[in-house]
């Protein structure tokens, strides 16, 4: 008579073949897929200056579009991505991980619809409100930013952690692991190509919404557009709109090779 086979105990070497197996192992980028991004961001720049060289510049035009001022506004800009997005990363991803907490799905729709608020407004709007509520300046513009770029975050968060397989966490809770444990070494790192996907997506959304800083006095690369459209002058807002595209795209590359690293090994 044939034996029924017994249950075999999860032990370290189990759970590490359950949560390898939960998600695709990621190929290691090529020497050549590091760098064909940073190249063709860098001949972009390199034909547009040599563009910007050939044209006649008046006193106006070369005051705007020389290495000192858009270095400026290139800082300015960075400023208001970067703090916005951490402002983002602090608050979406805590209360990404709340909402998917048992005890706390009777908020969860409200949560939800609160972060959507954000987005559900036109982001020139937003900024604009933020401004007549409060001032002008740095700060408005950056929780303008971060109220619209908050959604992405707090989405993939949860979407991350729903994913993980149940029998995962069964395992390591069959382990001895606390909720908190299995959380911190087990969810989390498991939910992070998701999560990720989330940041870099906020992230762009903060580069493309800031130049609508400079409408409030924030500063940054939306100067040179709106300075170009105003003055009527068309090398001036192609200078800042091609920028802000190679700023956008350098910090989705920077983003991506992040990704790659956080990536916990064997997924």
């Amino acid at each position: 008579m044939a034996t029924a086979p017994t249950r075999q105990e999860a032990g370290p070497s189990t759970l590490g073949t359950m949560i390898e197996g939960s998600a695709p192992r990621s190929g290691s980028r090529s020497l050549a897929g590091y760098l064909f991004m940073p190249t063709l961001l860098a001949a972009v720049l390199v034909v547009l200056y040599l563009w910007v060289s050939s044209q006649e510049l008046d006193s106006g035009e070369a005051s705007r579009v020389n290495r000192e001022s858009i270095l400026a506004n290139t800082r300015e800009h960075i400023g208001l991505t970067v703090v916005s997005t951490i402002l983002v990363l602090l608050i979406a991803i805590p209360v990404g991980i709340l909402l998917t907490r048992p005890f706390a799905r009777s908020i969860t729709p409200a949560a939800i619809a609160t972060f959507n608020i954000g987005q559900a407004v036109p982001s020139v709007g937003l900024v604009a409100l933020f401004a007549i509520l409060w001032n002008i300046g740095f700060l408005p513009a950056v929780f303008a930013l971060l109220a619209y770029s908050a959604l992405p975050v707090l989405r993939n968060t949860m979407v991350g952690l729903r994913q993980v397989d149940a029998s995962v966490i069964e395992s390591a809770r069959g382990m001895g692991m606390t909720k908190m444990a299995v959380l911190l070494r087990v969810e989390l790192p498991l939910s992070v190509p998701i999560i990720m996907a989330g940041v870099r997506t906020a992230l762009i959304i903060n580069v493309g919404t800031a130049t609508l800083g400079a409408f409030i006095g924030a500063g940054g690369l939306g100067e040179l557009i709106v300075a170009g459209i105003v003055q009527n002058r068309p090398v001036i807002t192609t200078v800042g709109a091609v920028v802000v595209a190679v700023l956008a795209l350098l910090i989705d590359y920077l983003a991506g090779i992040a990704e790659d690293n956080l990536r916990p090994k064997g997924l």
